[in-house]
């Protein structure tokens, strides 16, 4: 079972402040600097002033970038990719059925729907639907988006699982609500639970009882009961039938924390309730819930991830822990019996240890076996364990594909050794196998070719950072490319969170950029998880330009191999990545010829007031502290100096991001522009902090970002 700290931690920028307000984004907390600031009032996200600005702003770069055939063309090919019926669409196993969630061009907010395996296994299953999320806002006049369903689990083997709580968001928005979805009648339930619209969630108990944690308003004394990031500060247990008022609180965390939540193990013969405390990225502390509604800690490194399956508890290090007399490495992988630890017995065993090339990617538990997943120079390889006492035994994963990004998912942890193995790289289509441990896979979808790739080749490279770091970068170009310096070459990054960017397909880069005869490049930067805990804790906080110099590094290596030049040299990134290229533009501007800013931090003054911001001061620190002294070094808003040149670029962003505010992108364009510089802004009306709310929206802003890019690189 993952816990909640880690599920918190793979969604990255993703749990956010709980919607103050229909639109979905609360205003904006007031700072002592924010009176300093002339434009502030792009603050204010669905303001009449605001809007204005934007859809004078958007008509001008829709002007610029969208009236040619070449641009209406890129958009039909990608949104043709983006419906096509032939990608592969993912399964989860509940009771007897496979669930998937499709969203194509007669669809375009998306079927749940299920097949069984055998006509799973076909090249055309039939599909039952079970909600036609189109159909569900014509009838409710809503805009909702799919954000994902818990169905509680069958007791018995065989038993049909009968009821979900479904998520959904309001145009894409983080903040969303829960309904209660009878899977048997495919009908919603009337008196089932319902959450309001927050950032929060329902997790199962039993079929009668969950766990709510949301926004439930004031106190008496009128305490809230969020976090100061806008996550849920207050955890409560609630019986059917009976109002949310009244659900029994569970605990209670403090504001300055970041998230609490709790879960239900539901695995059979070891049925446990858990709390997860998480104080910031990487901080967080797990409790195990006893029958008598008492917490007892589990008493490991608030730094390590932590996850108990079975009887068997597993830390993931991020810092080096000393117990029973062993120091472990950080980045390790060690495994002891739950019972024993909460007995107070320190004896581990080590699953992974990490190298100066190694890493932990992930792992993933079936009935009788771990699958880990390491990442050696950003390569992945499998392997086996078998629990046991001791040493684990040791595999091989039989018949894993040694090319590419492997990707490995239990089919039913708890009654099969059945996995799910995706394979891909930037070139190679998408496959999915199913895999018994042990025997070799059996390919059951192939994703089609979406583009010509079959001039390109893949290498990787290694470029130097400013302090002799070396630094991996994938590179995707044609086999006859001419080392004259003149190709229109696109690199991307990203660099936090510990996460880690592997090759993968995607038919939009293929057709928007490779097709054309651009050159790809991904930079597997400090700050991301590329090696482990160390390459992320490397670029935090006040090491935050090592992230950049890597960046910088990276660009000056293409242009040293004569891949490229400056002037052919594009970046793109968004979110942490759109800080990136905020501070590449800012800091660099000599490096690029174009620049892709995408759902951005940039003002990393307010950073900490707007939205979520206040959960990433583990990343970046507290401006509001001594912390800006080195922040202001990293902060591009306040970095732009007017008398300077800058390459061009365009700001891209959504209305309904509740996650990372607009009013960063809006207020770093209006100030460039007002200084006079080469600047275009698009703002998606919805789409939340993916920028798109569907298949129409995301090849729109896709091909905006491709068109502007070679427009600007290939002259």
């Amino acid at each position: 079972m993952p816990t909640l700290s880690q599920a918190c931690h793979t969604l990255l920028l993703t749990a956010g402040l709980a919607a103050a307000s229909v639109a979905g984004a609360a205003p904006a907390k007031e700072s002592k600097n924010v009176s300093d600031d002339p434009y502030a009032w792009l603050e204010d996200v669905t303001g009449e002033r605001s809007l204005t600005w934007v859809k004078q702003h958007n008509a001008k770069s829709e002007a610029e970038l969208t009236t040619t055939p070449q641009f209406k063309q890129l958009e039909s090919d990608i949104r043709a990719i983006l419906d096509s019926d032939a990608k592969i669409p993912g399964v989860e196993k509940i009771g007897d059925y496979y669930y998937n969630f499709w969203k194509d061009k007669q669809h375009e907010r998306g079927l749940w729907r299920r097949t069984t395996l055998a006509e799973y296994r076909k090249d055309k299953p039939q599909w039952e639907t079970v909600i036609d999320l189109d159909a569900l806002n014509k009838t409710e006049g809503e805009n909702w988006v799919w954000h994902g369903a818990d169905c509680l689990k069958p007791k018995l083997q065989g038993e049909k699982p009968a009821r979900c709580l479904i998520a959904l968001s309001r145009g894409g928005a983080d903040a969303d609500v829960t309904r209660e979805f009878d899977l048997t009648t495919k009908t919603w339930l009337k008196d089932g639970f319902f959450r309001p619209e927050a950032k929060g969630g329902l997790q199962w108990i039993d079929r009668d009882t969950v766990y709510v944690f949301t926004d439930f308003g004031k106190d008496a004394s009128g305490a809230g009961s969020m976090t100061s990031s806008g996550y849920p500060r207050i955890v409560k247990e609630w019986k059917r039938a009976t109002p949310l008022a009244d659900a029994k609180p569970v605990y209670e965390g403090q504001p300055t924390d970041m998230y609490i939540a709790a879960s239900h193990d539901h695995t059979k013969g070891f049925e446990r309730d858990f709390v997860s405390r998480t104080l910031a990225f990487y901080n967080d502390e797990l409790y195990l819930r006893g029958g008598d509604g008492k917490l007892i800690k589990i008493d490991a490194p608030n730094s390590a991830s932590k996850s108990v399956h079975k009887q068997w508890l597993l830390l993931e290090l991020r810092e080096p822990y000393g117990a029973a007399g062993q120091t472990y490495a950080a980045g390790s992988l060690i495994a002891t019996k739950f019972d024993d630890f909460m007995a107070g017995k320190r004896a581990f065993t080590t699953l992974f240890a990490p190298s100066d090339s190694t890493s932990l990617a992930g792992f993933s538990w079936t009935q009788n076996h771990l699958v880990l997943n390491v990442l050696d120079d950003v390569k992945n390889r499998l392997s086996v364990l078998t629990p046991g006492e001791g040493e684990w035994p040791r595999s091989e994963f039989t018949g894993a594909p040694t090319f590419g990004t492997l990707g490995v998912a239990a089919v039913d942890a708890d009654d099969s050794d059945a996995v799910w193995l995706t394979a891909t790289d930037y070139l190679t289509p998408t496959t999915l196998s199913l895999a018994q441990i042990g025997k070799r896979p059996e390919v059951l979808k192939t994703m089609p070719a979406f583009f010509d790739g079959t001039g390109n080749v893949i290498e990787q490279h290694f470029a130097t950072s400013k302090d002799g770091t070396r630094v991996p970068y994938f590179l995707v170009r044609r086999k006859d490319l001419k080392l004259d310096g003149k190709a229109p070459t696109l690199l991307y990054g990203y660099g936090g969170f510990e996460i880690s960017l592997t090759p993968a397909y995607s038919g939009s880069v293929g057709k928007g950029w490779l097709e054309k005869g651009g050159v790809y490049a991904v930079a597997n930067i400090r700050g991301g998880g590329e090696y482990g805990p160390r390459w992320h804790q490397a670029a935090l906080k006040a090491n935050r330009h090592k992230a950049y110099e890597d960046f910088a590094a990276v660009a000056q290596d293409l242009v040293a191999r004569k891949i490229t030049s400056k002037e052919h040299l594009g970046i793109q990134g968004g979110s942490n990545g759109g800080l990136l290229t905020g501070n590449m533009l800012t800091q660099y501007p000599d490096l690029f010829g174009a620049v892709v800013v995408q759902v951005p931090l940039l003002d990393m003054k307010r950073y900490s007031h707007l939205l979520a911001g206040a959960s990433w001061m583990a990343e970046y620190g507290d401006p509001d502290t001594a912390d800006w002294e080195f922040i202001r070094t990293f902060s591009p808003y306040h970095l732009f100096n007017a008398q300077r040149d800058y390459p061009p670029v365009i700001f891209m962003t959504s209305t309904r991001d509740d996650r990372v505010h607009p009013g960063h992108a809006r207020k770093m364009a209006a100030k460039m522009l007002e200084a006079g510089k080469d600047v275009r802004y698009y703002e998606n009306i919805e789409g939340g902090h993916g920028g798109s709310a569907n298949n129409a929206q995301a090849a729109h802003m896709s091909a905006l970002a491709f068109t502007f890019l070679w427009n600007e690189l290939s002259e």
